[in-house]
Formats: structure tokens, sequence, C-alpha cells
């Protein structure tokens, strides 16, 4: 493994963990294309009639495996009867494609469509609420979560994203990856107006005039793999498709050294800057599901 994708591998599983035995594996959950996307799934032993979804998205490096053994959704989702989905993807250094038209685009066949595909399988076989599609992803995962906020903003009711960039960010690059992209925009150079950024969201799904995902983002002011301007871009692009602007700032929130950043009324977009963090910021699970309305 190349020197920073050990490092980006490093810090998004830690330097151990045990495996946990708890995933099952899904085979025929629709169609892969030429994506070779995996999927495996947690399911509460416990579940009400209609539960809610979490897709939750590894970054760069990483697996579905690694994410579900390195975060903490599990009691949450046992608690408050939710499925989880952890899938993985071998390809570009196991980067989620995030660069190519047909990931971008409404029913291109490409990774997003596929793992709109897996959301289907799931509501189709658990009864499974699909109003209440939650994602929530890391790095290449956070950037993946901005990519299916745009190509699919009727099948996602919030996500949460952990230091990403914004949708769009590396379109036409070669790849997704910090080997295959030129990484002019994990540097933060790729800075566009709200307007700029609402143009390509649009373009990703043309005719569609519906609601946007509510949207939380966090990121570190000390990342130096993706840079802290990519948060600026990322509300940037999602105030405007929301509609809301910046309204106020509330500090050590939810913790010390934590500045929340509300637009609007705080219920359609939050941006989290974490000071002295750098990449990636940790997962915050109870506040994810406090944003998605589950607890």
């Amino acid at each position: 493994m190349l020197p920073i994708l050990s490092t980006i591998a490093t810090l998004l599983v830690g330097s151990s963990f045990t495996f946990a035995q708890t995933l099952q594996d899904v085979a025929n959950f629709g169609p892969v294309y030429d994506t070779r996307l995996t999927m495996k799934i947690y399911v509460p032993s416990e579940l009400p009639s209609n539960p809610a979804i979490l897709l939750a998205l590894h970054g760069c490096g990483g697996t579905g495996q690694q994410y579900f053994s390195s975060t903490k959704y599990t009691g949450l989702a046992d608690a408050h009867g939710v499925i989880l989905i952890y899938p993985s993807t071998p390809k570009d250094s196991n980067c989620w494609d995030n660069h190519s038209n047909k990931s971008l685009s409404h029913g291109g066949h490409g990774d997003t469509e596929v793992l709109i595909n897996m959301v289907d399988y799931i509501v189709d076989e658990y009864n499974a609420d699909a109003n209440r599609v939650f994602v929530v992803g890391t790095s290449s995962g956070c950037m993946m979560t901005n990519s299916l906020s745009a190509t699919y903003p009727d099948r996602v009711a919030a996500v949460s994203c952990y230091s990403g960039v914004a949708a769009g960010c590396l379109a036409g690059q070669k790849g997704s990856s910090p080997i295959s992209s030129d990484r002019e925009c994990s540097n933060g150079n790729v800075q566009k107006t709200g307007e700029e950024w609402s143009k390509q969201v649009h373009a990703m799904y043309p005719g569609y005039d519906g609601n946007y995902p509510r949207f939380l983002t966090w990121h570190g002011n000390a990342d130096t793999l993706v840079f802290y301007q990519n948060l600026i871009e990322q509300l940037k692009e999602w105030s405007t498709i929301q509609g809301v602007e910046f309204s106020k700032n509330e500090t050590d929130t939810p913790e010390k050294g934590y500045t929340k950043m509300v637009y609007g009324d705080g219920t359609k977009l939050v941006g989290i800057s974490a000071a002295g963090v750098g990449h990636v910021v940790p997962n915050h699970e109870e506040e994810d599901f406090k944003w998605f309305g589950l607890i």
C-alpha cells in the first residue's frame, strides 16, 4: 500500500480492532454493473414493523467490515431498531467513485445507483421505511455522501458527513483516490460560488425539483489530507441548494473545541468545525442519530 493510503487507512480504522462476526453478506441485492461493490448488513434481533435504514460508507483504504468495527452504530441500531448497510468498494484503492459521469448522474449505472439498489433491497426484504433512509460517511465515504445527496435526493432523508468534499468537486478526474486524482479538490483548490455548485448539483438529476436531504457535515481545521476549505465549499453548495443562510455559531458544541455552524433554523444544514482536529473527525454516532431524528 502506498504511504498516503496507508496513513489514511490507519486514521480511518485505527491501529487495531477485532472484526465482529455479526455482519451478514448479501449477494443478490440488484444490478452491480461494473462497480464490483459488495454489501454487508447488520440487522438487530428486534425490529419495528417499518425500520429505518442507515447506509454507512467507509473511507479510502477501508472496507465495510472495518467501518462497522471501528464505529459504534450497532448499539444505537439495536436500541432504536435500525438496519445498517455496510458496503465496500474494491476499486481505486478502495475509494468510492466520486469523479465519473456515471456515478455523478441519476441512473448512470455507477456507485451511487448501486448503493441505492442496496437500499431498495432492504426496503423490499425487511419492509423498511423508504422515507427514513439515512447516510453517514467518512473521508471518501463523506464524498460519496455528498454525491448520493446530489444524485438521489429523493431517496435519502438526512446525512452526516465526516471530512469530505462537495458533490462534484472531483468531477472529470481520472479517479477519486489521492493517487488517481490530481489533489486539486482535496487540497481545497476547487472553489466555486454557491450558485455554481448548485448548478452542478442540479445537473446530476435534471428536472428534479423536490427536497434535498438534511445535511450535517463535520471537518477538522487541522486536516492536511482533505483540506478545511472543503467544508466551506460544502456549506456554500448545500446552503444554496437548501435555500438557507448562515445564522449563528454555537461554540463548544457538541463538545469542547467544536463549533456548530447553524444555517437557517438549523433543521436543514449544519456544519461542525473541529479545532485542532486532523483527518478524520471521529464519528459522533449519538449526534448522528439525533440529527436523523432517530432519538
